[in-house]
């Protein structure tokens, strides 16, 4: 019995040790620049404004119209079509694409609604409600079955109306539009970080005073969803885990940071952070980092 006790101290022990040493980091590792995480035990630097307490590097991330993840070969490039190809759809009514799917056919899907001003935002190769919502105008103006998911009707429609995506239409580095605010950001000082549409708010009293283009963390990493608070602040942090750079961290839910990522900046959606919420307009992010507080709310949401 001595033995068995000792044993299960042992464990849990080892489980708290791991609940510590966690965080968040681009999700193709500690490259240089990439995005960094929080986590492992903060030493308390002088830009922060209290020590943090670890995060899980296991939970968190994010989804909708702008989840990432690991790119799928796109229809556009893939080999000859056949009857189960989506460029030669067969004559089923079964659902090519819909809700919750998540590849770069998605993405195409995206790109070519959005040259007939169908869908108003970048493509993000994540099929949510908004892609839902441009599928079914598609269809309403078309006068095919208003079902809001893609069948072969409508994926054969679509090719024949619009041209291949470019690089550029697949991948835009345009600014995406803000969401309508979750009802949880409209009083107080809030951080509303929206899923569907990966955007951060800066809002003050239900008003807008700056946005940001974000990335969240992988299917395996995800972004926590909720309300937060900003825990503390670090202008300079360097991941103790990945051991890379997060400047102008914002810590809001045990390791998971709003903060500046090299790596988003260079390489966009095409990789993801292990649970933080990165930012890739740095000077934006500087000017943001000052006018928050710890304390202010942080709002994660779809």
């Amino acid at each position: 019995m001595k033995r068995s006790s000792a044993i299960r101290r042992a464990v849990l022990a080892a489980a708290a040790v791991a609940l510590v040493v966690t965080g968040c980091t681009d999700r193709t590792g500690g490259s240089g620049g990439g995005s960094g995480g929080g986590g492992g035990t903060p030493q308390s630097p002088a830009s922060a404004s209290a020590p943090a307490t670890g995060g899980s590097a296991s939970d968190g991330s994010g989804g909708s119209d702008g989840k990432p993840s690991s790119p799928a070969p796109s229809s556009s490039s893939a080999a000859p079509s056949s009857p189960s190809s989506p460029s030669s759809p067969s004559s089923s009514a079964e659902a090519l694409m819909k809700d919750g799917d998540e590849n770069e056919q998605v993405r195409e899907l995206q790109a070519r609604l959005r040259q007939l001003d169908l869908f108003d935002r970048a493509p993000t190769g994540f099929y949510g409600s908004i892609t839902g919502k441009s599928v079914a105008a598609f269809q309403k103006r078309r006068g095919l079955p208003v079902t809001s998911t893609v069948d072969a009707a409508t994926w054969e429609l679509l090719l024949s109306l619009t041209k291949e995506p470019t690089a550029d239409e697949l991948k835009p580095s345009t600014t995406n539009k803000l969401d309508t605010p979750d009802p949880r950001c409209m009083t107080g000082r809030v951080l509303c970080i929206s899923k569907e549409s990966r955007t951060l708010a800066w809002m003050i009293d239900g008003k807008v005073v700056s946005s940001f283009d974000v990335r969240f963390g992988s299917e395996n990493t995800p972004t926590r969803e909720g309300e937060f608070k900003v825990e503390w602040k670090a202008r300079e942090w360097t991941s103790t885990i990945y051991h890379t750079p997060m400047p102008y961290s914002m810590f809001f839910s045990r390791g998971q940071a709003v903060h500046y990522s090299a790596d988003f900046a260079a390489r966009g959606y095409a990789g993801a952070s292990h649970g933080c919420v990165n930012v890739r307009d740095r000077a934006k992010l500087a000017a943001l980092f000052d006018q928050v507080k710890p304390g202010d709310k942080v709002v994660v949401h779809w």
